[in-house]
């Protein structure tokens, strides 16, 4: 059972513990399989690495900063604020130098910066606890924070075009073997650029599709073409590097398995079947 803790805030029981790390072992699987190494990065980023990709320009609406209080401030204001405190005011925290990520890829283009990699470029696996600032959120469907694990991509264009293509064939054969009705979409979020607009990000990076079971995103493939070998100044052989990665929301799957079979247990004896 999942308990509700507070909005976007959820509990997952061990049934539902169990499913989410045996799904992650079978992402892991396939990072190891094409060569992809762990990496643990920082659960904060700074905000000035953040803004290297324009990101607060872009998605201002999901952005979360993470900040201390300031003790004189806070003590001062603590006798007039109603007990127990539901919110911080702005005038007793200090400046905010850190965020919470929304996405778990940012950390590895950020950790190879100005790094010279060979034609076969590179790739990594990261989970990361990710966070956004929705306007809802909905069970597991849709939270605060979550658990994200990508496999990224780092190299020349057909390299980067290549995982997306192994990427995609993969996860529909493995929702094929779990029984999902899947289908994929074309995303038309917007990425990276200070001058935004839809139509624009559509030409620049068309390449983003969602893997969605019953209307929820359980999963997506991106191409961000050389955007984050430039910003982070990334060079594969004489060029910026390409990037593309594979995302999985766990906490979705979860849902989306435990929907299918009816329970989170026999969810998991269908996950581990699969070994």
């Amino acid at each position: 059972m999942t308990t509700a803790t507070d909005d976007g805030l959820r509990v997952l029981d061990g049934d539902q513990l169990d499913l989410l790390r045996a799904l992650d072992a079978v992402f892991r699987r396939w990072a190891g399989e094409w060569g992809a190494p762990e990496f643990r990065f920082p659960y904060l980023l700074r905000t000035r690495d953040l803004d290297t990709f324009d990101y607060f320009d872009n998605f201002p609406h999901l952005g979360l900063a993470a900040t201390g209080c300031d003790p004189e401030r806070l003590r001062g204001a603590l006798p007039d604020l109603p007990r127990p405190v539901e919110q911080l005011d702005a005038d007793v925290l200090v400046p905010a130098s850190y965020a919470l990520p929304s996405a778990a890829c940012y950390a590895i283009y950020l950790d190879l910066a100005g790094a010279r990699l060979p034609e076969s470029g590179a790739l990594r696996t990261t989970l990361g606890t990710c966070f956004r600032n929705e306007d809802h959120y909905d069970g597991l469907r849709r939270l605060l924070g979550f658990s994200m694990r990508e496999i990224v991509c780092i190299g020349t264009q057909d390299a980067t075009k290549a995982h997306l293509g192994r990427a995609k064939e993969t996860v529909l054969a493995l929702c094929a073997e779990l029984g999902l009705e899947v289908r994929t979409e074309v995303a038309t979020d917007p990425f990276f650029d200070r001058n935004g607009g839809k139509a624009k990000m559509q030409r620049l990076f068309p390449v983003k599709e969602e893997f969605v079971v019953d209307g929820l995103a359980i999963g997506s493939v991106n191409y961000h073409r050389n955007f984050f070998g430039e910003r982070c100044d990334i060079q594969v052989g004489d060029e910026p590097a390409h990037t593309s990665c594979l995302a999985f929301g766990l906490e979705r799957w979860v849902h989306t398995l435990t929907t299918r079979f009816g329970s989170a247990s026999k969810a998991l004896a269908a996950v581990e079947s699969l070994r």
